[in-house]
């Protein structure tokens, strides 16, 4: 059972085409929502909180911060910092990659060595490599799919960008996913104490003129 004297954690995961939002105590999920909402986020995620067990008020607020959406990581870390604001809450980020990581280690324990590869822009997508138990085996990076094919090195692939490898080797072991926030409750403590700001994980497109 869990520990009812432990704050309630509010979950924001807007950072994909999925909308998500969860309550959580002492590992165990209260209650969650989840929907894909491609760019809906703006109209949905204020919605789905309030249709939380007391509005989802909670001492703690874990965000979403990427790699993923520009849109959406911005809409659920605003929402995030003004209920932080309103509840007088802590407020922190995680990073997409490990949740997806944390959720498919969950679901198959057959996996000890995995790569995650989600959406990103321009044609190329976000991937990282992850072991079991739950550990980074190095930094993410932007790929197009012919590198992101290259460093899978044979590892299955999990996440919604695994399409764009999927064209170029159609049999590798390829699992769509998007990221949801009631698998944060399988997230190590020090994969939940990153900033709450957005992680782009790529350089803006637009530079400012030389003066």
């Amino acid at each position: 059972m869990p520990d009812t004297t432990i704050p309630l954690t509010l979950v924001i995961e807007t950072a994909t085409a999925a909308c998500s939002v969860a309550l959580i105590r002492d590992g165990v999920v209260v209650a969650a929502r989840h929907e894909d909402v491609g760019r809906g986020h703006a109209e949905r995620l204020v919605p789905m909180i309030a249709e939380l067990p007391d509005g989802g008020r909670a001492g703690r607020i874990l965000v979403d911060c990427g790699p993923g959406s520009f849109t959406g990581i911005r809409v659920g870390i605003a929402a995030a910092r003004g209920l932080a604001l309103g509840w007088s809450a802590e407020v922190a980020g995680f990073s997409s990659l490990p949740l997806v990581a944390a959720a498919a280690l969950a679901a198959d324990p057959a996996l000890d060595a995995l790569a995650v590869v989600l959406e990103g822009g321009h044609g190329e997508v976000f991937m990282q490599a992850f072991t079991r138990p739950l550990a980074e085996t190095g930094p993410f990076a932007s790929r197009r799919p012919d590198a992101a094919l290259a460093a899978l090195g044979g590892r299955p692939a999990i996440g919604n960008g695994v399409r764009h490898v999927a064209a170029l080797a159609p049999g590798l072991d390829l699992r769509e996913a998007l990221p949801r926030a009631a698998d944060a409750a399988l997230l190590p403590p020090g994969f939940t104490t990153l900033p709450a700001r957005p992680i782009y994980g790529r350089a803006p497109d637009a530079k400012p003129l030389a003066s």
